[in-house]
């Protein structure tokens, strides 16, 4: 993935399956998080399953041979990447099992039911879930769709830079939030293919921060547990194809906490009336807390990189 050829592909296999999000100018009433610079909201959370994951499992579920799609597709998600995948099967005519950690919210097994998927719950996090779910596929035969370390995966997330970028070319700095890695590799490779001079700084959750450990150690890590509501942004090891891309194209990794996630969701609800999920809210919660500066003048767009009602009132 070293030219734009991927993602531009990508763009025409998923245009017109999936939304091309608005990337909202997002004016404080009360609570400014980044006086005197330009915010910006891409606003992933109103794609057709919630997140940004359609774009990667669609592109991927598109590049398949129909031998490949007729098998069966088969993958381990913590929610989003499973809607994603069961999406594209709907779409081409296709069987899908998902498997799923215990921690997954229950709305989230019935959407991917209502679309057809069979769900299987197994294990307490997403790495228990991908064990086996590979055992499943290779006992069945099944076509396995990796939630992050696919090079399409990767591809169909990075047309989200191609559109905040096209949108808004004067964006300084990309806030995204960060699980096993799929979205930030393609988004700042992406970018970076782009505008050279941009800077990514990713968020995880510091009861999940996988990719920070790896970062100071200077290589993949296992976490020994996870501790965040956040699932989505959960697994205990990322892979090497992220932590490659990730180590050369993201400038900083900053860790938020799920209160902070949780404040965040609810300034998106109650500033912008968006619906976001702990994870959606990560990469704002990181501007609101100070993690990350946004110099006055400076243009700083986030990802709300996926819906859910954690910002809403109780009741």
């Amino acid at each position: 993935m070293t030219d734009l050829s991927d993602f531009k592909a990508a763009a025409e296999r998923i245009r017109g399956k999936v939304r091309r999000t608005p990337l909202l100018d997002a004016v404080a009433l009360k609570s400014d998080p980044a006086p005197g610079a330009r915010l910006l909201l891409k606003l992933e959370n109103l794609q057709p399953t919630g997140s940004f994951k359609v774009r990667g499992a669609t592109n991927t579920v598109m590049s398949l041979s129909d031998e490949e799609r007729a098998r069966g597709l088969i993958t381990a998600s913590g929610g989003n990447h499973g809607l994603g995948v069961a999406f594209g099967a709907r779409m081409t005519g296709c069987p899908a099992v998902i498997y799923l950690p215990s921690s997954t919210p229950p709305s989230k097994v019935e959407k991917l039911k209502s679309l057809g998927a069979e769900t299987v719950i197994e294990g307490a996090v997403w790495d228990d879930a991908n064990k086996a779910a590979l055992a499943h596929a290779e006992a069945g035969g099944l076509t396995y769709i990796h939630p992050f370390a696919d090079p399409r995966v990767i591809a169909g997330q990075g047309t989200i830079a191609l559109e905040m970028l096209e949108d808004a070319p004067e964006i300084d700095t990309l806030v995204v939030a960060i699980g096993g890695g799929g979205l930030i590799s393609g988004v700042s490779t992406a970018a970076k293919l782009l505008k050279p001079g941009i800077k990514v700084i990713g968020v995880e959750p510091t009861g999940a921060p996988t990719h920070h450990a790896a970062r100071a150690a200077g290589h993949l890590v296992t976490l020994d547990k996870i501790e965040t509501a956040a699932g989505t942004l959960a697994p205990r090891s990322s892979a090497a194809l992220n932590f490659e891309l990730i180590s050369k194209n993201v400038d900083e990794l900053v860790l938020v906490t799920d209160a902070e996630m949780k404040a965040a969701a609810e300034w998106l609800w109650e500033e912008t009336g968006l619906s976001a999920e702990l994870s959606g809210a990560a990469a704002q919660a990181a501007l609101m807390t100070g993690k990350i500066s946004a110099p006055a003048g400076s243009t700083v767009a986030v990802i709300v990189c996926g819906a859910g009602t954690d910002g809403l009132p109780a009741g």
